[in-house]
């Protein structure tokens, strides 16, 4: 009685929805087809709160027993076929495969499936939802999504008619569902399978973490050890290419565990959607109270800014040049829409590296997508053979697609390899990497290649006193006529923004920097400036939050003072006797200089 119930019910849900005027649609498709088929596959599309409303039995059914839920809906649909004769060469109701697509979860913990939680022992074939970051993805294969089976024995009335077929379910290897030790359930003889009737889809595999995860990467966190693991997700048919390596998404789907060398929980995937960058709420309020104090002139608040921040590193007055453009860089990773050429991609020159590498830590963890690159991985995405055994290639994430719309801060350039150096060229001026697959190497019989849009800003530095060493020579003063050592003169100059931090210079005293370091030596976590009180870390991310998000138009002065600059530099590059012995990098160091303070203004 509950059964029947529940298929009125079905019934009365896809009615209303819509659904089933969809289905005799579908249906028309097929029927019209010159192409004939033992297996008519159908999606449709479940509201799970319109379904509770109509009728809780069901809804439940479809949140915690989808593959008997599906049976329901199946045997609506050829009643339904039947009755209206939709399909004409239809015969059994086996030859229905209807896929339940939901449009969301219940927002509650139990349909949380939490990428960090231990053990992840989710055991019951029903729906869950998870939210994670792409870091790799398969090539597209093919699997089989239903087949029709024969009765071997010819004399047996099952060797005829389309009484055996066998559809993918969640779960089910490329075997479950096409193999020759199938028996009849008639005569017991064997069965064979009648080939022209597999129906084929594409799958695809990929590999998120959850974005927690990413303060793994980062070099200052302030947060508490933590386990996290990768899980895989089984994309079919329609799902095949709709997520991109680097992006977020909210899956719902089904856990399965997959055997391979060892037992590992997977999820086929049920729907996919983006996720979109949360809308922030606004700044502190000792922000706002320091830009009502400084409203009467249009570069104090970049000043304080760029004075006061990263106190817990440098003391506040130290390093400001170098601080004002990491915060016009930060200010740069927009959340959406965000164009290629909007990132900005700062070398620095230094002779105190540790320095250095802790105020670039700290700046990346104030956006959600900053990445300290360790040396022993790789930077661009990278080849590998599939660990499941489907015959497709793995294409891992690195470090700059993990970046996306952040920071990959890619420590000393001269601990980076020539080919990565050259590699690194390419994208700086490209935005764009370009990945091979030989087909010869991983068994298929054409090359491949995929391009993946870089949008990210690189963030990297130069240690002066080791260069100078190798080469025994006394670097210029002049930005642009250094000798930067084993590093390219080309890549430098590929980067937006060219900073020599001379620390012997009166913009760095010496002694500040040493007393700032004994101190934080001697009490890790204390706050030594009234700076660091009051404006914390936490109202820092705040405010490049909502700054980056912002629409900027430069004004009618600031426009007027960058292509005055513009001018005047291509009249001095061109002229042969008076020109500037200036390189084209040290110029375009200027220019951002003038974009860096204006545009950092405006924006704020």
């Amino acid at each position: 009685f509950l059964y029947l119930k529940m298929k009125e019910a079905a019934l009365i849900y896809l009615d209303r929805s819509g659904g089933l005027q969809k289905f005799m649609d579908d249906c028309k498709y097929y029927n019209d087809s010159k192409q004939s088929y033992a297996v008519y596959r159908f999606n449709i599309l479940i509201n799970p709160s319109d379904v509770v409303e109509l009728d809780p039995e069901l809804g439940n059914y479809i949140l915690h027993h989808p593959l008997e839920a599906a049976q329901v809906f199946q045997s609506v649909c050829f009643v339904a076929v039947k009755t209206l004769s939709l399909i004409g060469e239809l015969q059994t109701e086996s030859q229905i495969n209807i896929v339940l697509k939901l449009t969301h979860l219940p927002p509650l913990p139990s349909y949380y499936l939490d990428l960090c939680e231990f053990p992840l022992n989710y055991t019951s074939q029903r729906f869950y939802m998870m939210q994670g970051i792409v870091i790799a993805m398969t090539t597209t294969t093919k699997y089989t999504q239903g087949a029709r089976f024969l009765c071997s024995d010819e004399a047996c009335p099952l060797s005829k008619g389309f009484q055996y077929i066998r559809v993918h379910v969640p779960g089910a290897t490329e075997s479950a569902t096409v193999r020759n030790d199938f028996l009849c359930h008639l005569c017991s003889s064997s069965l064979q399978e009648d080939r022209k009737f597999r129906v084929l889809g594409d799958k695809q595999i990929i590999e998120i973490i959850t974005t927690k995860a990413l303060h793994a990467f980062q070099g200052y966190s302030k947060n508490q050890p933590f386990r996290f693991q990768s899980l895989s997700i089984f994309l079919r048919d329609e799902l095949v290419n709709k997520m991109k390596i680097g992006n977020e998404y909210k899956i719902i789907g089904i856990p399965v565990c997959v055997k391979t060398s060892q037992t590992a929980l997977c999820i086929e995937a049920n729907s996919v959607s983006f996720c979109d960058p949360e809308v922030p709420s606004g700044i502190s309020d000792n922000f706002r109270y320091l830009i009502s104090l400084t409203s009467s002139s249009c570069w104090k608040f970049t000043a304080i800014l760029a004075n006061i921040f990263a106190s817990q590193i440098v003391p506040p007055g130290t390093y400001n040049l170098l601080k004002l453009c990491l915060l016009m860089s930060l200010v740069q990773t927009s959340d959406h829409k965000k164009e290629l050429e909007d990132c900005l991609d700062i070398l620095i020159i230094t002779s105190d590296t540790l320095l250095i590498d802790r105020l670039l830590n700290f700046s990346i963890s104030l956006v959600p997508r900053g990445i300290h690159h360790p040396v022993s991985t790789e930077v661009f995405p990278t080849v590998s053979r599939n660990k499941y055994g489907t015959g497709a290639v793995t294409i891992q994430a690195g470090s700059a697609l993990l970046a996306k719309d952040g920071i990959c801060f890619i420590g000393d350039l001269a601990l980076h390899r020539k080919d990565k150096l050259e590699q690194l060229q390419s994208v700086l001026e490209s935005r764009s990497i370009t990945v091979y697959i030989p087909g010869k190497k991983f068994g298929d019989v054409i090359d491949q290649q995929m391009s993946f849009p870089i949008q990210c800003s690189f963030w990297s530095f130069v240690d002066m006193d080791a260069s100078s060493r190798k080469n025994a020579q006394k670097p210029s003063t002049l930005i642009g006529q250094m000798d930067y050592g084993l590093i390219p003169t080309n890549l430098v100059e590929a980067f937006g923004l060219l900073i020599n931090c001379n620390e012997s210079s009166p913009c760095h005293p010496l002694l500040s920097v040493v007393q700032h370091t004994l101190k934080k030596a001697m009490d890790p976590e204390g706050l030594l400036y009234l700076a660091s009180k009051q404006f914390t870390t936490e109202d820092f991310e705040k405010l490049l939050a909502f700054a980056k998000n912002l629409h900027v138009e430069f004004s009618l002065e600031a426009e007027r003072m960058i292509h005055g600059y513009y001018l005047a530099s291509r009249r001095i590059r061109a002229d042969s006797i008076y020109g500037s012995k200036l390189s084209a990098s040290a110029l375009k160091y200027l220019g951002f200089c003038i974009l860096c303070c204006s545009k950092c203004t405006i924006s704020i």
